[in-house]
């Protein structure tokens, strides 16, 4: 039997058993403090980004130096994101059961030290080991970041640092391929390695400064806190939304994965230039979560949702009608879809944690985990070659949100008749 679909939130200033017990969670950090916590969130958050879309202008250089097919280059991208996927299903886990202090030191010591040996691969196969070794390490920053929401905040409070931090987030693509095409100019793709390497230290350094927020720890042998996984998977109602909002990760790392070939091969621009193209991609992707924030108090969430699948379609449905006139044309028809999916996010991941009470490592893995795997089947789509890269985007993007669209119908209707009367922008 489907597991009822549980709308969060009551009227105004009634708070949930499950929100009192989260008050008495720790939460006060003595030396990031409210907002540096908030800022090392987001860094957290920001790691897969980084980790991919600082070196995408290297890849066709790569590609040369290696004088390997494109595919094995590829492969670094794809090998990072399966590995990652899966380790987020331990990470998440073992989180709740040592902290997520003693996870994070670990992987983001692994990241560091992996980012120097990918700067000093000697060929590509190489360099796949290394990025198996820095995916380890993303993965326990990103599950871990995802938990510590839910440990620290609460009710709108906590869609509210959602929406900031994947604010924040989606900004680090923006800067990364400019950063990227930058380092490029002065050194090789090497240089990408090293800033990734840099990065990592700095944020372990954030997290040794980083207080504890898990208020009481899984008890029991590590295999034991990895079967709570099981209680996870068999609530259907949490599967289900988290499937759908998983849906358009397809096409979004479909484009990340391949905009560089498809800017700097198909449409013939220099790598600085094609960095620029894709801070237009990012700044629609930042422009979403703050469109929600105002959407949010005049509309429902399920409403905010509904729109965003018909924006993403409507997207897909430019690109194949203009994205190949141009650079231009391809990215002003794209720019409404990762506005809409980062505007759907926040409410998203509000609405899946409301899901499922404790075990939040092992929910937060999950969640990211699925959207990594999904996020890796658009990159392997597109590294099929198929047909032409613009219209294989432009056909995931549409495919997917009338797909996904379809299967909201229900799952919104379900929760809307969950959600109890209250004036709009309440939680």
């Amino acid at each position: 039997m489907l597991r009822r679909l549980r709308m969060p939130g009551a009227a105004p200033g009634c708070g949930t058993v499950n929100d009192r017990m989260e008050q008495q969670r720790p939460t006060s950090q003595k030396h990031l403090g409210a907002k540096g916590l908030v800022v090392f969130l987001a860094a957290l958050t920001a790691f897969p980004a980084l980790s991919t879309d600082l070196y995408l202008p290297a890849l066709p250089g790569m590609t040369d130096y290696f004088h390997v097919p494109e595919y094995q280059t590829n492969l670094t991208l794809i090998l990072f994101f399966i590995v990652y996927a899966v380790s987020m299903l331990a990470w998440g886990p073992l989180s709740d059961r040592y902290g997520r202090r003693p996870v994070l030191l670990v992987g983001l010591s692994c990241y560091t030290v992996a980012g120097v040996l990918c700067a000093l691969s000697a060929n590509v196969f190489q360099l796949m080991v290394f990025r198996v070794l820095q995916a380890l390490g993303t993965g326990a920053a990103c599950s871990t970041a995802t938990a510590i929401v839910k440990d620290v905040y609460h009710g709108r409070k906590r869609e509210v640092i959602l929406a900031v931090i994947q604010t924040m987030t989606v900004l680090s693509p923006a800067v990364a391929p400019v950063v990227g095409a930058l380092i490029l100019r002065f050194t090789s793709w090497r240089g990408a390695f090293v800033a990734q390497a840099l990065l990592g230290l700095l944020v372990l350094a954030g997290s040794i400064a980083y207080s504890e927020t898990v208020g009481e720890k899984l008890s029991g042998n590590p295999l034991a806190s990895l079967r709570r996984l099981g209680s996870v998977f068999r609530n259907r109602a949490f599967l289900l939304l988290l499937l759908n909002f998983s849906l358009l990760g397809v096409g979004m790392m479909g484009f990340i994965s391949s905009s560089s070939y498809i800017y700097q091969v198909t449409f013939g621009v220099s790598s600085q230039v094609y960095s620029y193209f894709f801070a237009v991609f990012a700044v629609s992707s930042a422009i979403g979560p703050q469109v929600y924030i105002w959407l949010s108090r005049r509309l429902e969430r399920t409403t905010i949702l509904t729109l965003g699948f018909v924006v993403c379609a409507a997207s897909g449905l430019l690109i194949l009608l203009f994205g190949r006139l141009g650079p231009w044309q391809f990215i002003l028809s794209l720019f409404p879809m990762p506005l809409a999916f980062s505007c759907t996010r926040p409410p998203a991941v509000y609405l899946m944690l409301a899901q499922h009470e404790g075990d939040t490592g092992s929910v937060s893995g999950v969640m990211n985990s699925l959207h990594t795997v999904m996020g890796s089947l658009g990159i392997i789509i597109v590294s099929l070659e198929l047909w032409e890269r613009v219209e294989v985007i432009g056909t995931l993007i549409l495919g997917l949100s009338v797909v996904s669209l379809a299967l909201w119908f229900p799952l919104g209707r379900r929760l809307a008749q969950a959600q109890p009367s209250r004036p709009r922008g309440s939680t």
